[in-house]
Order: C-alpha cells, then sequence, then structure tokens
C-alpha cells in the first residue's frame, strides 16, 4: 500500500535487472514509481504475472508499481525537478544508456551500477560526466545489498553520494524509511571504487573457498582486500575513511561471504575448474567482477599501485593462470609491514 500522507515522489528505474527491479520495487511503498525495461515483450510478461520470472522470480510486482517499455513515457515520469530518474543498468549500459538521455531535459540521474568502464577505466560519475556535462546534478547509491533481501523488505543500509547536496537530500528522502537506511557523503570516488574493486575480492575469495583454504584465509584476503581497495581509492582521490564505510568495508565483507554474491560464485567456480564463459553462463546475471579485474589491474599498473590479490585474479581470469597458481603467488610474496 502506498504512503498517502505525504506527496508521492514520481521515481523512474530504468533497467528491469535484478537489482532494477528490487529497487523499483522497495521504493514503491512510498513513492509514484514506474519501471521500464527495453525489451517491450519482456515487460509485457512483467506486468501479466506481476513478477519478474526472469530475474527476481518469487517477488509479487505491489499494484502501485508500473512497468513500460516505453521510453518517453519512463523519462517524462520523472521529469519534474523534485523527480528522480534512476539507471539500473550494468556499467558497460551507462554510457549508451545516458547518450540516449541527452535528449531529454531531465531533472537528475542516480546510478546503481558498480565497477569501471571497460576500455575507459572511468567511474561512473566519469561516465555521467562525459556524456551529460555538469549540468544534471549525479549520484552513486551503493552499499552492501543483495537484490532478493531488499526485495524481501530485509534490513539494508546504504549511501547516497554526489557533490550536490540537494539531490542527497531527495534520495534520502525518496530511499530512506521503513528496513531500508540511507546515509550520505560528498565522496563520489571512494564510494564508486570500493562499490567496484569489492567484486574483485569477492572472486578471490570464492576461489579460497572454493579450494577449502579455511576461515583464516577468507579473513586474511578480506582483510588485505580491503587495503589494497583503499591505496586505489585514495590514489584516484577518495577520502580513506570512506572504505571503512558500508560503501567500502561493508559491501566488501558481503560481497566475500554472502552466498547470493555472483561474484563469490565466479570463484567457487572457477576452483572447480570450470571455464570462465561456462560459469558466466550458468549465473545468467552480470558479475561485474570479471571486466572489473582487467579495468583494475591497468589503472593498478598506469598508477603504480600495488594491487596483488587483484592481479592474481585477473591472471586466472585472463592470462590463463590456475586458481592454485593464484594460491602460490600470492604465498610467495615477501614479507612487509603492514
Amino acid at each position: 500500500m502506498v504512503d498517502t500522507t505525504t506527496p508521492l515522489r514520481k521515481i523512474t528505474v530504468l533497467g528491469a535487472g535484478a537489482w532494477g527491479t528490487a529497487v523499483a520495487l522497495a521504493l514503491a511503498a512510498r513513492n509514484d514509481v514506474l519501471l521500464w525495461g527495453r525489451d517491450s515483450a519482456a515487460m509485457a510478461a512483467i506486468d501479466g504475472a506481476r513478477e519478474n520470472t526472469h530475474y527476481l522470480p518469487g517477488f509479487a510486482l505491489p499494484a502501485a508499481l508500473r512497468v513500460t517499455a516505453d521510453f518517453d513515457a519512463a523519462v517524462a515520469h520523472a521529469g519534474a525537478p523534485d523527480a528522480l530518474l534512476i539507471a539500473a543498468c550494468p556499467v558497460a549500459g551507462l554510457r549508451p544508456l545516458l547518450q540516449q538521455l541527452k535528449a531529454y531535459p531531465i531533472p537528475n540521474i542516480v546510478w546503481l551500477c558498480k565497477g569501471f568502464e571497460n576500455g575507459t577505466g572511468l567511474l561512473p560519475h566519469q561516465v555521467a560526466l562525459d556524456v551529460l556535462g555538469d549540468t544534471v546534478p549525479g549520484a552513486a547509491l551503493s552499499g552492501p545489498s543483495f537484490a532478493q533481501e531488499v526485495a524481501r523488505g530485509l534490513p539494508c543500509a546504504l549511501t547516497v553520494a554526489s557533490d550536490s547536496a540537494l539531490l542527497r537530500e531527495r534520495v534520502v528522502a525518496a530511499v530512506h524509511g521503513g528496513n531500508i537506511r540511507v546515509y550520505s557523503c560528498d565522496d563520489l570516488v571512494g564510494v564508486e571504487v570500493g562499490g567496484a574493486v569489492k567484486n574483485v575480492l569477492a572472486i578471490a575469495t570464492g576461489v579460497a573457498d572454493g579450494l577449502g583454504l579455511g576461515l583464516n584465509a577468507r579473513a586474511a584476503l578480506i582483510t588485505r582486500g580491503l587495503a589494497e581497495i583503499t591505496r586505489l581509492g585514495v590514489a584516484l582521490g577518495g577520502s580513506p575513511g570512506t572504505f571503512m564505510g558500508l560503501t567500502g568495508m561493508g559491501d566488501l565483507i558481503l560481497t566475500c561471504t554472502g552466498d547470493l554474491s555472483r561474484n563469490r560464485k565466479v570463484g567457487l567456480g572457477l576452483a572447480l575448474g570450470k571455464p570462465l564463459d561456462v560459469i558466466v553462463a550458468e549465473l545468467g546475471h552480470v558479475a561485474e567482477g570479471v571486466p572489473c579485474a582487467k579495468a583494475v589491474r591497468e589503472l593498478a599498473r598506469g598508477l603504480g599501485v600495488d594491487m596483488p590479490i587483484t592481479n592474481a585474479v585477473a591472471g586466472v581470469l585472463f592470462d590463463g593462470d590456475t586458481p592454485q597458481a593464484m594460491l602460490t603467488q600470492l604465498l610467495a610474496r615477501d614479507p612487509r609491514g603492514e
């Protein structure tokens, strides 16, 4: 039931994958939400079944949540100054979506994706700036969150990061409430780096767990992985404190240990000797840590940032190294101060 005690905020979620559907479902409890997907047949099926059976099966869409494949209508729904336009696409789809949006007078753009753009090495906010310029306020909404748990209404804490204090306030007003708590900050770089690189570390942790290396090894990987994330984030201009928060440590712990983590499942599959293309096909969803590992390795090399775990993961994914070789490579490193 939509809360009618306050004026409804108009929100459009662009992208009807698992996360976009879960966010739309959760926000529809207190807002006027429209969920858009590119595939008209798929959106008609979702509307008919009142369930996204492909990406988020088992979760009925509330009656107040409308769905559409009409892009013009979706953007117009969030055209008012106090509305929100949320991009729920993978990083690879962000630039094409923003280029499509350039023809519209949009009030803002909030993205949910985590990663670096393949080929350019840009973070999402840099992609948005490159396409839209600095006239459209943008924000990243990130943090430890599995789509299925958000859809179930389980407690969740997120962070919205933006240079615009007004947009941060609007996101908090729309999203914060019920079982979702939202914090805000202006460290876009720190929030986005944490959200991106944790996926690579989750692959490493999945490999270690798949090889049966034990909980001690998992704790070491998570801890040293956080050190890697922080080194890269600070080199890119992020604040060190951000990496101790929800979008750093919080998201890292969740993705490395949660059984719902796609990237952890990639690592588990690699440990079993499965080819990467088979693992990705079995997932049926995007595992952002795979392309991110390549982008982060190249970026770190260019910046002179030491990221041994990321390098080891990239070696397994792209250079033909075995998971056992990855382990040997990490254990053979010279001792050093923490």
